[in-house]
C-alpha cells in the first residue's frame, strides 16, 4: 500500500536527486523508497546476530596467525 509523504528539502538537493533518478531511469519516489528500505533492512540485519555469536565476538586476538598455528599443530602431530 502506498502512502503520500511530504518532505521539505533543499532545492539543490532535489534538483541533483531528480537528475540522478532520471539518469538511472527510476522515479524520485522509488529512489527514496529504495534508500529508506535499505536503511531499515541494514538495521534489521545488525540485530539478527544470535546471543551466542555476540558472546564470542572478540574472543580471538587481533594478532592471531592461523597459518602459524596450523603449521605448529601439524608439526607437533607428525613429529
Amino acid at each position: 500500500m502506498n502512502t503520500k509523504l511530504t518532505l521539505n528539502l533543499n532545492k539543490n538537493i532535489i534538483s541533483d536527486a531528480k537528475t540522478y533518478a532520471k539518469s538511472h531511469q527510476v522515479s524520485l519516489s522509488k529512489l527514496i523508497e529504495n534508500y529508506l528500505h535499505s536503511l531499515t533492512q541494514e538495521s534489521k540485519k545488525k540485530n539478527s546476530v544470535s546471543p551466542l555469536v555476540e558472546s564470542l565476538t572478540g574472543i580471538i586476538p587481533d594478532d592471531f596467525d592461523e597459518r602459524n598455528e596450523y603449521r605448529d599443530y601439524i608439526h607437533k602431530k607428525y613429529s
